[in-house]
């Protein structure tokens, strides 16, 4: 149970008795959300009492009288917008008018309920409060979280593509100024580590792409049958120059065909990320073993390497965005930390799931279980 705090601001120690006797027991569920709110009631009688509890409790929802002993409740309901607390005020008088309707409304009141009231009236106006705090705090949330994330890609954006563009600017610049004289032979070396760093900053922006599609909900998917043998041949055939240039060798074992229906680019991501990885962190000399199979539920797919393997602490962050392994082995290695993220994203989008089972020094094997 999710526990809401209610704070009850009224003189009439019958009114404070009867919200209370309704109250009591009185449970709310929403079919969005896993827990059932039910609720403590805290008892003031006057609004100075109502804002000393206001400041020193955290409160959730005030059932507000406006004809209070002292200061009234709109001036109550001034000092909570004032104070932006996080909180829902629902105004509970028997001197209801449009006026103090209005004015309660301009100062923030998520609701107005005349007395008298019956308990269907109370119950169904705390279930609606209950409801708009909740999805109000869900949405705060969220944005936070979407702001976080859009720093996250900046400050990543900007740390790996910094680096890259200086030293292919500067390459540029040596070539320009022929500082190794006029063959151009003399040069490659400069040529070929400018490539490198062009195709680690479009991997970068691939990454970066395919994420924010997959996490706004917006990429496009085109469902239909297609061989997974074919769309695996090609990530072989894209990942080999890498394999070659490491000296690790890749070991294919594909059924004929194994047909299903689903979005072929999300397969190639998937190919992809679980070649990419299995020849960047593999050893010299390393092998990977590329396995396509079914069963009676599942398209399976396997990829085991050889490579440095991952600690405990590494793997449980695994899927995490922007996290990559540090070490002294992985130093050398380019990569965004999002390659995987995006893979259990999709993995989930098609209703599969993905395990590791890997080992320091040993090696990864990577599985996905997706169903017919």
């Amino acid at each position: 149970m999710e526990k809401l705090k209610i704070l009850v601001v009224d003189d009439e120690r019958g009114i404070l008795t009867g919200i209370r006797r309704v109250l009591r027991n009185f449970t709310v569920s929403f079919p969005f959300h896993d827990e059932d709110f039910e609720y403590e009631l805290i008892d003031s009688e006057t609004g100075e009492d109502a804002i000393e509890i206001i400041d020193s409790q955290d409160i959730d929802i005030v059932l507000l009288d406006n004809k209070l002993p002292g200061i009234e409740g709109v001036e109550v309901l001034e000092y909570i917008k004032k104070k932006e607390y996080d909180l829902a005020v629902i105004m509970i008088t028997s001197h209801a008018s449009i006026d103090l309707a209005v004015k309660a409304t301009n100062r923030g009141a998520y609701n107005f309920v005349p007395k008298p009231f019956n308990q269907a009236e109370l119950k169904s106006a705390i279930q609606n409060v209950t409801k708009h705090l909740f999805l109000k705090r869900m949405t705060k949330e969220l944005t936070s979280e979407g702001k976080e994330i859009r720093f996250k890609f900046l400050s990543v954006l900007s740390h790996e593509l910094k680096s890259p563009i200086n030293a292919v600017e500067g390459y540029l610049r040596m070539m320009e100024d022929k500082q190794l004289g006029n063959d151009i032979n003399a040069y490659t070396k400069m040529i070929n580590r400018s490539i490198t760093r062009i195709e680690s900053m479009r991997n970068l922006i691939m990454d970066m792409l395919d994420f924010t599609r997959v996490e706004s909900g917006k990429k496009s998917r085109t469902i239909q049958e297609i061989d997974i043998v074919e769309i695996a041949k090609i990530a072989v055939d894209s990942i080999l120059p890498i394999a070659i240039q490491k000296n690790v060798s890749i070991r294919t074992h594909f059924p004929d065909e194994l047909i299903k229906k689903c979005d072929a680019g999300e397969l190639e991501i998937i190919f992809n990320n679980l070649l990419s990885n299995a020849v960047k962190y593999n050893k010299e000399e390393g092998q990977v073993d590329f396995v396509l199979k079914k069963d009676r539920k599942n398209v399976i797919i396997e990829v085991k390497d050889t490579g440095i393997g991952m600690s405990e602490e590494e793997k449980s962050n695994l899927f995490k965005e922007f996290m990559r392994a540090k070490n002294v082995k992985t130093r050398a290695i380019s990569g965004t930390g999002l390659g995987l993220s995006i893979l259990k994203k999709i993995v989930e989008l098609n209703n599969g799931n993905v395990t590791v089972e890997t080992e320091v020094d040993k090696g990864s094997t990577f599985k996905i279980e997706i169903p017919f």
